[in-house]
């Protein structure tokens, strides 16, 4: 499961920017008696059933008008885990703690699973979230349990009365589907995440030392080298007989840096490398390389040209096509998406139909650690209802065959296919995992190239464009916008079919509708690149990976970014003559 895998937000697919955990830690003593991490803790789990079996033997019988009714299903998540968090700027360390926390998730609900009290808009009401103790005190364990499931039996019951008030005056909904799916219970005991182990004051000393190579370039106003690494063991139990324990370990190093142009248009490039700990993070060579890049590059991209809107070929990087898959396409096949007033259901009616060239295939595999290398963000081994992971293939040869399922139902899909993920405190919905483009129409890099200059003179234009990276995107799925999506490229060159070198250009979004732009895709390499990120929607943030070749299409159509007004920087950094003499002590 993946109630709360803590990571630094980074580039999100979804959410932009650095950001700290969703929910609070706090700093422990080493004096502090806690179970250690690495140890199941069989404690926290019998109290968790006992307490549930007493609620469920308890709960709607006690009222002497029988009027209260009782729950049908109810569940206990507990996300037990501690975290390292180190940010360093400019050569400075800006945050150093370690933190320790435990949040259970209550879910309660009422009716039946043909109509219960999460139906329609009320989903939420089935949900109460509380902080649980960090020592293994049974009593203090039940006790918490006991307060949340009397405030979420409550809130059920509001709820419930909502959804039959409702029913009473709303028209006949379009998704007569029931609101829970049947399952069977899994009981999987995995063995617990391992004991965090993060060398504090190496690691500090690193990221000074990363942090500083940025005050090489005068330009970047703005840098932050930022570790986090966490290890958590998620715990769930339900009133249907369902029993897991998952780990969860983690590290991931995030570089960021900004800069700005003398007309206010602000510009970053960011990297991230993640890992299962952080002695298999890249060493400091790697890692120095990489900022003396992304420096030289912010510097090229405040003096480059802004692009005009355009519609053309174009080619993604395999880390771009990533990004564009998952938001495209990938959104749009999480399950919940199909049904509701409000959502709209670009794909629900061609079930069986392609909607992809036929040379593509994308899956969903949830349950790969890795690939080619590369560790994979959107790994796990149960989803947040207790159903244990697996690939889910969703277009084969360009045919739609699946939608991504929690046990929310959908005309047509009356199961979970293992993808209910959420972070603590939201309900789980269907989302993605690890999201796999493949394709069999290969070709390399330079022939794909060639490929593009061939359509763009074909098209008539003078150039066509190259998406080096990506940061991220938003899809828009309700029916009362319109069905498109937005993603915003950070390293962009125009490619001129007359020989003159690539240039290098800023300000550009991609835009368009998804299934305008998916049927244009006309050839890929054979390279599938990685994409890790978070991907923030209605269950919450949660890490997710996407997995793609470098992809050519026929037509693509960008618009300007928006701009800004505010200026660069007026004075000069302070050192800064002294700062270009710098050498790191960090590539060494």
């Amino acid at each position: 499961m993946t109630r709360q895998r803590v990571v630094v937000a980074g580039v999100g697919l979804a959410v932009l920017g650095l950001a700290g955990v969703a929910l609070p830690g706090r700093v422990v003593r080493a004096a502090e008696a806690h179970p250690q991490a690495g140890q199941t803790s069989s404690i926290l789990v019998d109290a968790m059933e006992s307490e549930l079996h007493r609620a469920m033997n308890s709960l709607g019988s006690a009222s002497p008008t029988a009027q209260q009714p009782k729950p049908y299903f109810l569940s206990y998540s507990i996300a037990d885990g501690e975290q390292v968090s180190i940010a360093a700027q400019f050569g400075a360390i800006t945050n150093s703690n370690q933190s320790r926390r435990r949040f259970a998730d209550v879910q309660v609900r009422i009716g039946s699973p043909a109509e219960d009290n999460t139906h329609g808009d009320h989903r939420n009401s089935a949900l109460t979230t509380i902080p649980m103790p960090l020592t293994d005190d049974n009593n203090a364990i039940a006790r918490s349990l006991w307060f949340a499931t009397n405030r979420g039996y409550g809130k059920a019951l509001d709820g419930y009365l909502k959804v039959k008030t409702d029913q009473e005056v709303r028209a006949k909904e379009e998704d007569a589907s029931p609101d829970f799916s049947t399952e069977d219970p899994k009981v999987a005991l995995l063995p617990p995440a391992p004991a965090l182990k993060v060398d504090t004051a190496q690691w500090e000393q690193r990221l000074r030392d990363l942090s500083g190579l940025f005050k090489q370039y005068p330009d970047v106003f703005y840098n932050t080298v930022a570790l986090e690494a966490s290890s958590e063991t998620d715990y769930f139990v339900s009133s249907e007989g369902a029993k897991t324990a998952t780990p969860n370990h983690v590290a991931r190093l995030v570089i960021l840096g900004r800069t700005r142009a003398a007309d206010g248009m602000d510009m970053f490039r960011a990297e991230t490398f993640e890992a299962d700990e952080t002695g298999h993070l890249p060493d400091q060579k790697v890692l120095a390389a990489k900022i003396t890049e992304m420096g030289k590059n912010l510097e090229a991209l405040r003096v480059a040209p802004v692009t005009d809107p355009y519609n053309g070929p174009a080619i993604l990087s395999g880390r771009a096509a990533a990004v564009f898959f998952h938001e495209v396409l990938g959104h749009r096949l999480e399950g919940q998406r199909q049904r509701g007033d409000d959502e709209g259901q670009t794909f629900t009616k061609l079930m069986g139909k392609q909607i992809l060239p036929s040379f593509m295939s994308v899956s969903d595999d949830p349950t790969l650690e890795k690939f080619d290398g590369t560790w994979l963000s959107g790994h796990y081994d149960y989803d947040d209802e207790g159903q244990q992971a697996r690939r889910v293939d969703l277009i084969q040869n360009g045919i739609l065959k699946t939608f991504l399922m929690s046990r929310q139902p959908v005309a047509g899909f009356a199961h979970s296919n293992a993808h209910g993920r959420a972070e603590v405190g939201h309900m789980p919905t269907g989302r993605q995992g690890n999201l796999i483009v493949s394709s069999s129409k290969t070709v390399s890099d330079a022939e794909l190239r060639q490929m593009l200059i061939a359509e763009a003179k074909k098209q008539g234009k003078a150039y066509g464009l190259y998406f080096e990276d990506i940061s991220s995107g938003f899809a828009v799925t309700t029916r009362r916008s319109p069905q498109a999506f937005q993603v915003i490229p950070l390293v962009v060159y125009r490619v001129y079919v007359d020989g003159r070198p690539d240039e290098l250009v800023r300000g550009v979004s991609i835009v368009g509708t998804p299934q305008a732009a998916l049927a244009r895709i006309v050839a890929t390499d054979d390279k599938p690149e990685v994409f890790n990120g978070i991907c923030g929607a209605e269950s919450g943030s949660i890490p997710v990976s996407a997995v793609a070749p470098a992809m050519l299409v026929s037509e693509i159509e960008t618009q300007k970014q928006a701009q800004g007004t505010a200026r660069p920087p007026i004075l000069p950094p302070p050192n800064a003559d002294d700062a270009t003499n710098a050498t790191g002590k960090a590539g060494q």
